[in-house]
């Protein structure tokens, strides 16, 4: 993977008013990788993602892509396919029309059967998008976002409203699309995906990026957490424990597999049951929690 930035953004501001949407805000996405920008509801993803895809000026600061302006569409827009979360094709056409019209506005050329089958839409290609189901509109979004293999792909939100066969159909795609060079950026609320697929992910909150890294450089920042429910009574716990609103221990730890031995052996030793014993390392939605705590 070349560490040649795809996407630079450096001090990026954007206000409407008085507000302040997105403040100061410094991020790069890598050529090849597959980067996930994060944040509550109002944290300012919307108007970065915007302003990196060339729909919105920045009030302040400085975003390239490929090198360039995202603004010069002429050079920028035919290397990039946008899948938003509502695309809002004309409800008259048909579903090859719809994305034969998004290739010339695009200026991007492909086979139109071909990326119908890719997202399995070929019985689809004469009906009108007004028929269409919620999940083949999303399907059909898609379609117009990977149309001429871009060379930078973003994906809002790009499996709601997905049954799982069409679901896993599409990050096969875009696994395709990676292995022969593809960037892609992707905003979502399965944080799931997010910690399965993300190379990297930035973590927005109230306009700000709060924290980014891999998904084991991000988990590492919070302890791991063993829980159970002991006997009464029972003696001293080897470690020190708190208790949860249903009465269960919580150890909290940065040392999960030793402190979990230790906490074994010492039941073991005293023949006390941990009842309902859970233990795991940090989740990407601990740590999301975290920023908007």
């Amino acid at each position: 993977m070349s560490t040649t930035p795809v996407i630079e953004v450096e001090g990026l501001n954007v206000t409407y008013g008085d507000f302040r949407a997105v403040q100061d805000l410094s991020f790069e996405v890598r050529r090849g990788e597959l980067y996930a920008l994060l944040g509550t509801n109002g944290a300012g993803k919307t108007s970065t993602l915007e302003t990196v895809e060339g729909h919105r000026a920045p009030t302040s600061g400085t975003v390239r892509v490929f090198g360039h302006s995202p603004r010069d569409r002429q050079v920028v827009r035919p290397r990039m396919g946008v899948m938003l979360q509502e695309s809002g094709f004309s409800p008259d056409l048909t579903v090859a029309e719809s994305v034969r019209l998004i290739g010339r506005l695009t200026r991007r050329t492909d086979r139109v059967d071909r990326i119908l089958d890719v997202v399995d839409l070929t019985g689809k290609a004469a009906t009108k998008v007004s028929q269409l189901s919620g999940g083949e509109k999303r399907r059909l979004d898609f379609a117009t976002a990977v149309y001429g293999t871009p060379d930078l792909i973003f994906l809002d939100e790009p499996t709601t409203g997905l049954d799982v066969q069409s679901r896993d159909g599409l990050w096969t795609t875009v696994e395709r699309l990676r292995e022969n060079g593809a960037t892609v950026v992707l905003t979502t609320h399965y944080l799931e995906e997010a910690q399965q697929r993300a190379d990297r992910i930035g973590l927005m909150h109230q306009g700000t990026l709060r924290r980014e890294g891999t998904v084991s450089e991000l988990t590492r920042t919070l302890p791991a957490v063993i829980r159970f429910s002991l006997p009464a009574p029972a003696p001293a716990l080897p470690l020190q424990a708190a208790v949860d609103g249903n009465g269960r221990a919580v150890i909290e730890t940065f040392a999960l597999q030793k402190d979990l031995h230790l906490l074994l052996g010492w039941a073991h030793e005293h023949a006390v049951e941990l009842r309902d014993l859970e233990a795991g390392p940090t989740r990407l939605d601990d740590v999301f929690r975290a920023i908007s705590g």
